[in-house]
């Protein structure tokens, strides 16, 4: 049999780019709900994919976004919870308000979907022990916030460099996609020990051993050359494949929009692609991932994780 690979998606709404990149008008909360969703649920049917969406619980909140998220679960898609606000200084926050942040969303999630979110990702991969024990304390399944690769200080030096913010906001973001460190950590999943309670971390996958990005809107950014692109991931796959890593592959409703949709997000890395390439792109990348893989939701992806015997445990100190 195939390994697994899990695919999710991060749906992150237009404010809250908007809002990370420091524009004043993401407060009236702009949404592509309307436009998005049943655009990227079609193309899921089209392949027959079963993925897990992450939802930001202001989203969740809205009465105007619940005829898209029910969409979403009635399509047989898996939920899971993405912080309320989408703060990407999170770890930063008390425990209390890490507890409150977790908990309103999923309260939310469940009246907007009637289904109740086993995993979690933090916005920017921003975590740390008091958000593992929330979501332990809150009877959470898995986490999938860590985000091992060296490139995170790069990453966040082009995001600053394009966007409106502050030196006050750029210090409250000084962790955003983790740092230099979290390249060390293992893109195997493994077991959190939380205070006597378990967790299984299912890290998003990078390149084993160079642990530089493989998610798709990484991909898009080297698709200036096709050739290198796919070559780049190919490669990804192959050593994934021989080292046993599995796979956590991340989508961005960006992803496949563009900046003639959506003018606002005219600052966000591949928005100058048009759709119809993008979707030429990823059915591509999907085949070689279909290739290698057995693709499935985080939950089914979790189901055999719980299963491995051998799987690494990490006691949180």
């Amino acid at each position: 049999m195939k390994p697994l690979a899990s695919i999710s998606l991060d749906l992150d709404n237009k404010w809250s780019y908007m809002k990370t990149h420091g524009d004043p008008s993401w407060n009236t909360y702009p949404s592509y709900y309307s436009v998005f969703v049943p655009y990227i649920l079609d193309v899921f049917d089209k392949k027959k994919l079963k993925i897990t969406f992450f939802i930001v619980g202001k989203d969740a909140s809205l009465k105007s976004n619940h005829e898209y998220l029910k969409m979403i679960t009635d399509r047989g898609h898996e939920i899971g919870n993405h912080g309320f606000n989408h703060d990407p200084a999170i770890e930063s926050a008390t425990e209390e308000q890490i507890k409150k942040e977790i908990m309103e969303t999923e309260e939310h999630i469940m009246l907007a979907t009637n289904q109740k979110p086993l995993g979690f990702r933090s916005p920017g991969f921003s975590w740390n022990r008091n958000i593992l024990k929330v979501l332990t304390e809150c009877n959470y399944k898995y986490d999938s916030s860590v985000f091992p690769n060296f490139t995170a200080p790069v990453s966040r030096y082009y995001f600053f460099s394009n966007a409106n913010l502050t030196r006050e906001e750029k210090k409250k973001l000084k962790r955003l996609y983790g740092s230099f460190f979290e390249g060390f950590r293992s893109s195997k999943p493994y077991c959190w020990k939380v205070e006597g309670k378990t967790l299984y971390e299912i890290p998003v996958t990078t390149f084993p051993v160079i642990k530089t990005p493989i998610h798709f809107t990484y991909l898009l950014f080297l698709s200036k050359s096709e050739k290198v692109m796919y070559t780049y991931f190919k490669s990804a796959l192959s050593m994934c494949n021989m080292l046993g890593t599995g796979l956590s592959f991340l989508l961005h409703p960006t992803d496949l929009l563009n900046s003639e949709l959506i003018p606002e997000l005219s600052f966000f890395p591949g928005m100058n692609i048009e759709r119809s390439k993008k979707l030429e792109i990823f059915d591509k990348v999907l085949d070689l991932i279909s290739d290698k893989f057995k693709i499935v939701n985080m939950g089914t992806h979790l189901e055999s994780i719980e299963k491995n015997k051998n799987i690494k445990k990490v006691q949180l100190s």
